[in-house]
């Protein structure tokens, strides 16, 4: 911890400090090969994106547990059940975070010829 920090913390996580804390503790983990041997202020514009690119390959958010959570439920349960748990008032949103079921669709597929 700093001995004088700027800014405090809150006394809560919000939905943004969450996924920053989470990113930070990614790039701690996985750092790049090359650029986390320089110094920051070294780098140039090419390896700032190269870095951004990197990051964004090796970082996950929390977004990624609702999303996972939600095609479990669907195939488990049906697309209304996952509507209901994550609170959505249409399907159409629902779909966007539960994947379908390819498995399903095969298994049909077989079934009927």
């Amino acid at each position: 911890m700093k001995r004088k920090p700027k800014k405090k913390p809150g006394s809560k996580y919000t939905t943004n400090s969450y996924r920053r804390a989470i990113h930070r503790a990614c790039d701690k983990a996985f750092l790049h090969p090359e650029l986390s041997k320089l110094k920051a202020r070294e780098w140039t514009v090419q390896q700032k994106a190269e870095l951004r690119q990197w990051q964004s390959e090796h970082r996950w958010s929390p977004n990624r547990l609702r999303h996972t959570a939600a095609t479990e439920i669907r195939r488990e349960f049906g697309l209304e059940a996952a509507q209901v748990i994550l609170g959505h008032s249409q399907a159409n949103v629902t779909q966007v975070y539960a994947e379908r079921d390819i498995a399903k669709g095969i298994e049909v597929a077989k079934r009927i010829g």
